[in-house]
């Protein structure tokens, strides 16, 4: 497709056009969390430590996962890469946030938006699929136990992780074509303090109805083909573990799940809000993006950690070495 020609003002210079349509500026200001500098200054600490702990939280998963060989099973080879895209979804958006709340102008450039909105699709894309993943490891160990390791061989989980990377890629290119085909002519500021696509939609100067369609398409074809696999795996675990007739042994079954049923719930229950809500740039919308993007990558290895013995022993051991 050829690009229509761009023509400047006589005694101007030509626009720097940063994405393929008619758009005239070069850079969107961001809102941010606060305006004032105490309250800036108290949320910068706030999150630099958040942020710090979710680096060392999900750095010391992975550690221990990689060296404990009692570890090197489907279950934790899938924490491992969901630990991984906790790091990456963290790194996405936080180190920007921190950078802005100790400047007076906060700015992004359409490129670095662009990126922006690719890599927030692509790691919470990804997240959502190794959590169905996970969901299926769980019902095989459950209602399978004879035949898991069978089921759940090395080859079905390498490919069950590279087709969440891929589906994930796929998805996130979608949605930058969406962010690319938007024109913006005048306004400049987004009521947020990421570049999220739903934030871009009130600057656009053309027509969204279909970008929104589409996107809400593919947000709940994404959401649903992900927690569809989640939701009925756990209905076959919650009969397979009613149907056992010790309580030591159902509290067993449960256990082995429990962390992640407290995962998906973190991770869905604030991701469908924040894509199937209309962007209005309210506190609740910054509240639950927040609570998406930098809490529950930090809560993921704490709930693993603290609800999983054999994750506690291994870090107790691998300190022991180290230290």
């Amino acid at each position: 497709m050829i690009s229509p020609p761009f023509y400047s003002i006589p005694g101007t210079s030509p626009p720097q056009m940063a994405w393929r349509n008619h758009s005239i500026i070069t850079e969107f200001i961001l809102t941010g969390l606060s305006d004032d500098p105490h309250i800036q200054a108290l949320l910068f600490v706030l999150f630099l430590g958040i942020y710090l702990l979710t680096v060392m939280g999900n750095l010391m998963l992975l550690l221990v996962i990689r060296t404990d060989s009692r570890l090197h099973t489907p279950m934790y080879f899938f924490l491992s890469n969901l630990s991984f895209m906790d790091l990456c979804f963290s790194s996405v958006t936080m180190p920007k946030l921190l950078k802005d709340l100790l400047s007076e102008k906060k700015t992004i450039s359409v490129e670095g938006c662009l990126t922006q909105v690719f890599f927030v699709f692509f790691s919470s894309g990804t997240e959502a699929c190794l959590l169905s993943v996970m969901a299926y490891d769980r019902y095989a160990a459950i209602c399978h136990p004879l035949l898991y390791g069978q089921v759940m061989s090395s080859q079905l989980c390498v490919g069950l992780v590279l087709a969440s990377w891929g589906l994930a890629s796929l998805n996130a290119f979608v949605i930058v074509l969406l962010a690319i085909n938007l024109d913006f002519c005048e306004a400049q500021t987004i009521h947020h303090y990421t570049c999220e696509l739903p934030a871009l939609f009130p600057l656009s100067c053309s027509d969204i109805s279909i970008t929104t369609n589409i996107l809400l398409c593919s947000s709940l074809l994404h959401g649903l083909g992900t927690f569809l696999p989640i939701f009925f795996s756990y209905a076959r675990i919650i009969s397979t573990i009613l149907h056992i007739s010790s309580t030591s042994g159902r509290s067993k079954a449960f256990s082995t799940c429990s962390s992640h049923l407290i995962a998906v719930i973190l991770f869905f229950g604030s991701g469908f809000l924040c894509y199937l809500m209309p962007p209005s740039g309210s506190s609740l919308d910054l509240l639950l993006s927040l609570q998406y993007s930098a809490v529950t990558p930090l809560l993921n290895p704490l709930i693993y950690s603290l609800k999983n013995k054999e994750v506690k022993a291994a870090v107790r051991r691998t300190l022991g070495k180290y230290l």
